[in-house]
């Protein structure tokens, strides 16, 4: 696969999924301002990854939130799926490359969105007296999310799926801190859960321009399989948030309601 030209756009969304500094990951440079013309679609079949981070194919046994390091562990875990969601973004950025541009500017400005809450997390994690790379990490988005065939898929995962279910999972662990007494990670996780809603409505809006509505329906059908509703929801649904984010009621109804084949 041939790199993209440099000082492109492409070359930047490119050096950021495969570079291996932590550094970088967390601030990269400001992209420039040059695209390339007509560029190929170049799918990268996985990240690089700083020596700090130590991958692991099994989910790592939680602790609880009672104490500093059992706090510490969980906002590493945000933090890296931070990292990989900022990965995901130049990654689909050079993936759907004949996509509007607008869409793919979109995903440069989420880029740095996500690499910002990356450095909150960060911070908090070394307020705690921990380190990035004290806990292992699981790649968990790059083994779904690259199976996306098109836009409309990638955006029916991240923006209307993964990004949807963290506006639940934000506020309850907002409330999961300040109950341990963690007022600061409690902010931290309210930022980043109101600073979703775009993402999430960035998500409505292009669901919508590919598909021509947000329905139930379709957005099962865009998810590539096994992926299902089940991961793309917390309890209780923030209606709130995700109608500030362009879902629909009928959505919602249908998200709340729904249980797995079988169940």
């Amino acid at each position: 696969m041939t790199p993209p030209d440099v000082g492109t756009v492409e070359r930047w969304a490119w050096d950021y999924v495969l570079g291996t500094s932590l550094a970088d990951k967390l601030d990269p440079p400001a992209p420039p301002e040059q695209w390339e013309t007509a560029p190929p679609s170049r799918r990268l079949e996985a990240p690089g990854r700083p020596p700090e981070l130590r991958v692991v194919l099994r989910a790592p046994k939680r602790r609880g939130l009672g104490t500093p390091s059992g706090r510490a562990q969980a906002l590493h875990t945000f933090f890296h799926h931070e990292l990989q969601a900022a990965e995901l973004m130049a990654w689909a950025l050079l993936a759907y490359a004949d996509a509007p541009r607008d869409f793919r500017q979109g995903l440069v400005r989420m880029l740095l969105d996500e690499a910002r809450h990356m450095r909150m997390y960060h911070a908090r994690i070394m307020g705690l007296g921990h380190h990035v790379g004290d806990f292992e990490v699981r790649d968990w988005f790059w083994s779904r999310v690259p199976t996306c065939a098109d836009p409309l898929s990638f955006v029916a995962v991240m923006g209307l799926g993964l990004e949807s279910a963290n506006l639940e999972h934000a506020a309850t662990f907002a409330a999961a801190f300040r109950d341990a007494g963690d007022e600061d990670s409690a902010r931290v996780q309210e930022v980043v859960g109101l600073e979703e809603i775009a993402h999430v409505r960035f998500g409505a809006r292009w669901f919508t321009h590919f598909r021509g509505a947000v329905t139930f329906d379709a957005w099962c059908a865009a998810l590539p399989s096994p992926l299902t509703p089940l991961l793309m929801r917390g309890t209780p649904l923030r209606r709130d948030a995700r109608l500030r984010a362009g879902q629909p009621e009928a959505f919602l109804d249908e998200l709340e309601a729904w249980t797995p084949s079988g169940s």
